[in-house]
């Protein structure tokens, strides 16, 4: 089955990213611990992270033409992730650093035994962009707008912007906040978890859940992650039901897998595949991702995925 989004060709760039980025510090331990209780770590690292980042990240490395807009702290966190997103060729020209903010830190721990992780984290308040803050042109130099709505109100209003010029809107969502109901009637292309369908819509099913936001917002394509499971996901009026991938070599980190999952997605939309391959591109992006520690260590490039996709 193929999209029948009208993708725009004389855009600037195919992908532009608006939301989170983020420096995370991962700890990775034996098993994860009990209550009260002390453990020995095994390692840890700081990478670069963050939702809308490490999409874009994804996305660069599989040959696509990428922009970042979002906000860094002045300190040395905020010089390193800023620059490496230059140095993955993504283009800052929307990316600031606010002077006096601390950039958006993450402490996650990682069970070996799976490489599920926890996340602990916390984003500086002037890190936020009010609606009078943003640029419009964010909304419209890219083919796909794909945001996080971690900044409620400029998102409902690049959102509107963008389609209004025939920007197809991607939106990364794992949680329900106060007025995200405005957001999502204005969204195409909307991924989130299991738990966030079942909340919003109070469907325990997936398939259900499915099928009650695509009929109260609207959205064309309404996509459920699954984890290993793979995914699950409704496009006009299909249901689409996609296996996961093993990890190659086994699983080291689940950080940042959903994230790269949209890179898939979104890939595959811009390659003109159609849905199913976009969704298996997806999920197998989500899995060679996951063959390292950190959230864009082992972001595939092309020649990986397409060496995934053949076997199968």
């Amino acid at each position: 089955m193929e999209f029948h989004f009208d993708l725009k060709k004389d855009r600037k760039f195919d992908v532009v990213g608006f939301g989170t980025n983020a420096v995370d510090y991962l700890i990775s331990v034996p098993e994860y611990p009990q209550f009260d209780s002390k453990i020995e770590l095994t390692d840890y690292n700081w990478f670069a992270g963050g939702e809308i980042a490490t999409t874009m990240t994804g996305l660069q490395r599989l040959g696509l033409k990428t922009a970042y807009a979002g906000r860094f702290g002045d300190d040395n966190a905020g010089d390193f992730g800023i620059q490496t997103l230059k140095d993955e060729g993504i283009d800052c020209r929307y990316a600031e650093q606010i002077k006096g903010a601390k950039t958006q830190i993450a402490f996650i721990i990682i069970d070996e035994r799976n490489g599920e992780r926890t996340v602990i984290w916390k984003r500086d308040e002037a890190l936020s962009f009010a609606p009078d803050e943003t640029v419009e042109t964010i909304a419209t130099d890219g083919a796909v707008l794909h945001f996080t709505p971690h900044d409620l109100e400029a998102c409902i209003k690049l959102a509107e912007i963008g389609r209004a010029a025939g920007t197809i809107i991607s939106i990364d969502v794992d949680r329900v906040t106060n007025g995200i109901e405005a957001l999502l009637r204005n969204v195409d292309l909307l991924v989130c978890s299991k738990e966030f369908a079942s909340e919003i819509t109070s469907r325990d099913e997936p398939r259900d859940a499915l099928v009650e936001i695509q009929k109260t917002f609207g959205s064309p394509f309404v996509g459920i992650t699954l984890g290993e499971k793979g995914s699950l996901s409704l496009y006009r009026e299909r249901i689409i039901e996609t296996k996961g991938y093993q990890v190659p070599g086994g699983c080291k980190d689940t950080t940042g897998a959903g994230d790269s999952f949209r890179s898939g997605l979104l890939f595959g939309l811009l390659s003109g595949w159609s849905v199913e391959d976009s969704c298996r591109a997806a999920n197998a992006v989500a899995a060679l991702k996951c063959r390292s520690i950190g959230a864009r260590t082992a972001l595939p490039s092309r020649f990986e995925l397409d060496a995934m996709l053949l076997e199968g």
